[in-house]
């Protein structure tokens, strides 16, 4: 999503497309970089300064898996490629791209080198190119959700979900188209299994007009996310998605990578397949879950597990 800039916030250098960020946590303590979907932004979690939600509230803050009191937590807006005179991005963003604003990120605040960066989804893509493109930036990667390479299936869904919004923007209707694409990507982040456990079957039937439970579910989805996300940023960041190949023999950074059961985006056996060709793999899991790709959200026990043996020294 495009985030309110939250009062703590500091920015990076102006520029059309430069990083937003928030940094949280004691100053001098190793600093841990966590970046979520194309909807995260860089309020990662409550703090003193802002205490309004973050997007990873049970994963970050005091006590919890990634502990703001031990560790500093850096949050940040990902660039997209600015907004053209048709509605429609104005250049492409690749995840080369937004790991080369990090980095410059990383000078302007003087942090070195990074103790780790948490990447899911979108964001596993950033720190695999981060990973492999500055090595001596990071001292440990940790994947969720994300492989090498955009999977077919997954990029022939967001191509029909940027379809969908670029037909909005020629008729007039890019909210409307906002909302369908996202209520489709909704069908991806979650499984069969949660919806047939969520959802009645049976429809409602009021003067003629039929509505299924699990229709008002993504409907009512698809128009929360319309109204805070604009037409070409969600254009910008799922191509960039799409776009995105590392090579993972290149990778050599010690990587943790977690799948999700169910994972219809990023299925588990391409994880694995990628893991595989690592050097440097310190670990496969497999989040047993009903939740798929948004499990990284939802689950926030069975993560924090996970990443607090990813991040034992």
């Amino acid at each position: 999503m495009t985030a309110v800039a939250p009062p703590s916030a500091q920015t990076s250098p102006s520029s059309a497309r430069s990083t937003m960020h928030e940094l949280v946590g004691p100053a001098g303590a190793p600093v841990v970089l966590a970046l979520g979907g194309i909807s995260a932004h860089r309020h990662v979690a409550q703090s003193a300064a802002d205490p309004s939600p973050g997007w990873w509230d049970g994963v970050v803050g005091p006590g919890r898996a990634i502990d703001t009191t031990s560790r500093r937590v850096l949050g940040i807006d990902y660039a997209d490629g600015g907004r053209a005179a048709n509605g429609r991005p104005a250049s492409i963003v690749t995840t080369r791209e937004q790991a080369e604003r990090i980095v410059a990120l990383l000078d302007q605040q003087g942090i070195d080198r990074l103790d780790a960066v948490i990447g899911a989804s979108y964001g596993g893509m950033v720190a695999l190119a981060l990973a492999q493109y500055w090595p001596d930036r990071v001292r440990r990667i940790v994947v969720i959700g994300a492989a090498h390479e955009s999977h077919p299936m997954a990029t022939g869904l967001r191509a029909i979900q940027r379809r969908i919004v670029e037909l909005g923007l020629d008729t007039g209707k890019s909210s409307d188209a906002m909302a369908l694409a996202r209520a489709v990507a909704m069908t991806t982040y979650r499984t069969a299994r949660e919806f047939t456990e969520r959802f009645d079957v049976h429809p409602d039937i009021v003067d003629g007009t039929v509505e299924f439970d699990v229709e008002r579910y993504l409907v009512h989805a698809g128009q929360r996310f319309a109204e805070r996300m604009p037409p070409e940023r969600f254009l910008a960041l799922s191509l960039s998605a799409d776009l995105h190949r590392v090579v993972p023999e290149h990778i050599d950074v010690p990587t943790t990578v977690i799948a999700a059961q169910g994972d219809t985006l990023v299925p588990p056996l391409q994880m694995r397949a990628m893991a595989r060709r690592l050097p440097q793999l310190a670990q496969f899991a497999t989040l047993r879950t009903r939740y798929g790709h948004d499990a990284f959200l939802i689950e926030p026990a069975k993560v924090g597990r996970l990443l607090t043996s990813a991040l034992a020294d």
